[in-house]
């Protein structure tokens, strides 16, 4: 089980390099999108390791036997978690007006940069 020092650690990359990324990508919306993208990928994976936590969830700890992408259960959660608090967040708060293929594509670009700082860096 990760520490919660972790899970910050963790979670404050996935933010970094979503609000990165979305700099870059979301240039008509790039403020906004960038905030609320940002701490959506740093809000999911806070949620999905905080439930693996209390439900002592040390079973979803266990890579692929991958090389080049030795993801988890535990990874592929917090992926999961981002993309759906940044679809949520960026749909309905940030960005309500903005066209569903920009939103989503905005979300998955979070989920994807939490996915893979948990894969490969922490």
């Amino acid at each position: 089980m990760i520490s919660w020092g972790q899970i910050g650690y963790g979670a404050l990359l996935s933010g970094i390099l979503a609000a990165a990324v979305l700099f870059f990508a979301a240039k008509p919306h790039r403020l906004l999108a960038l905030i609320a993208g940002g701490l959506s990928a740093v809000a999911g994976p806070v949620a999905w390791n905080a439930i693996l936590r209390a439900a002592h969830g040390d079973q979803f700890f266990t890579d692929a036997p991958v090389a080049v992408m030795p993801a988890s259960w535990q990874d592929t959660g917090s992926g999961v978690f981002a993309l759906a608090t940044a679809a949520l967040v960026l749909g309905l708060a940030a960005l309500p007006t903005a066209p569903a293929r920009r939103v989503v594509s905005y979300a998955a670009i979070c989920g994807l940069a939490a996915f893979l700082v948990d894969v490969y860096l922490y």
